[in-house]
């Protein structure tokens, strides 16, 4: 008898990691690629390479995507840096509320599927990283579906992964400024 109750224990067990292994793999899988965007040579002076930014390189291939990770309360992202201000290299006024932001406010835009069709628009998310936290109000879209145009200041659409932030962010963060630029973090949507 204590036999055929080992023999059910472990047939549970592998049963278990099984279902939870399968559930990670779909979890993993649900934000594909929808598209390729070939890229055009910006015309000169037109892309603000302010903060590193990467200009559309011509005729190279940039994935694009309609949706991002799920999001949980840990969900992992690239930090990178962004200037929201006129002139600065996100480019025109921020898509939530047409204005444009000063660095010195912990402000952030999100890559399209975390953007979610403007419904963070305005609310706050913690942003975890560097072993500090900072609240950021989302101001913008980092579009992850279009880019290489006057639009999107001829910079490729961004990754699905991306909560690009103000200056402020990553001194609330402490990071060093030679280190700004693209750090692993963790955010969550607030209470």
């Amino acid at each position: 008898m204590n036999l055929i109750k080992g023999f059910s224990t472990v047939f549970l067990f592998i049963c278990f990691v099984l279902i939870i292994t399968d559930c990670f793999a779909v979890e993993a899988d649900t934000c594909k690629p929808s598209g390729k965007l070939k890229g055009k040579k910006p015309p000169p002076g037109k892309c603000n390479q302010e903060n590193d930014s990467d200009c559309c390189i011509e005729g190279k291939f940039y994935t694009t995507y309609k949706c991002s990770p799920p999001v949980s309360s840990h969900t992992k992202a690239k930090l990178t840096i962004n200037s929201f201000e006129p002139g600065g290299d996100g480019g025109g006024r921020s898509e939530c509320d047409n204005h444009y932001h000063s660095d010195d406010d912990p402000v952030v835009a999100l890559s399209t599927g975390w953007f979610n069709h403007k419904k963070r628009c305005l609310k706050y998310i913690n942003i975890h990283g560097n072993g500090k936290s900072v609240k950021a109000k989302v101001v913008d879209e980092c579009d992850s579906t279009m880019g290489c145009d006057s639009v999107h200041d001829y910079q490729p659409p961004c990754p699905n992964n991306i909560v690009d932030a103000s200056k402020a962010v990553w001194k609330a963060l402490g990071v060093p400024k030679d280190d700004w630029g693209e750090m692993d973090i963790y955010w969550s949507d607030t209470d």
